[in-house]
C-alpha cells in the first residue's frame, strides 16, 4: 500500500506540474522555482511534513520535498547558530541531494548532447 500512495501521490504532483506547464507560458525553470517554494512554504506552515510521512517518497521526490528539506535544513541552523544559519543551513541539508544531481549530470552529459528547445 506505501508503494501505491507513494505512486499515487508523486503522479498527481508531477502531472499537476505538466497541465502547469502545458497550458500556461511558464518556463520549466519558473515552474522548478514554483515547488521549491511551495515545498518551503507548506513545511513553515507545519503542512508538508504530515503530509510527507502519510504519502512518503511521493512526496519527498519531487522538488517539493527539496523545497521542505531547505527550509528544515534553515530551521535547524538559525536555532543553532543565529542569523547565519539563515545562510548555510540550507546548504548543509541539501549537500547530498546537490551533489549527487551536478556529477549524475557530468555523467549523463557525456552519452547525451543538449538540443535547444525550439
Amino acid at each position: 500500500m506505501e508503494y501505491i500512495k507513494a505512486f499515487l501521490v508523486g503522479g498527481a504532483i508531477c502531472a499537476a506540474v505538466q497541465i502547469l506547464l502545458d497550458k500556461t507560458k511558464l518556463m520549466p525553470g519558473r515552474v522548478m522555482v514554483i515547488l521549491v517554494c511551495t515545498g518551503a512554504v507548506l513545511g513553515a506552515l507545519g503542512i508538508y511534513e504530515p503530509f510527507a510521512e502519510w504519502a512518503g517518497a511521493g512526496a519527498g521526490v519531487p522538488l517539493t520535498g527539496f523545497g521542505n528539506t531547505l527550509f528544515k535544513g534553515v530551521k535547524d541552523a538559525i536555532d543553532k547558530d543565529g542569523f547565519l544559519g539563515i545562510f548555510k543551513g540550507g546548504f548543509t541539508a541539501s549537500a547530498v541531494g546537490i551533489s549527487s544531481t551536478l556529477i549524475f549530470s557530468y555523467i549523463a552529459s557525456w552519452f547525451f548532447n543538449s538540443k535547444m528547445k525550439s
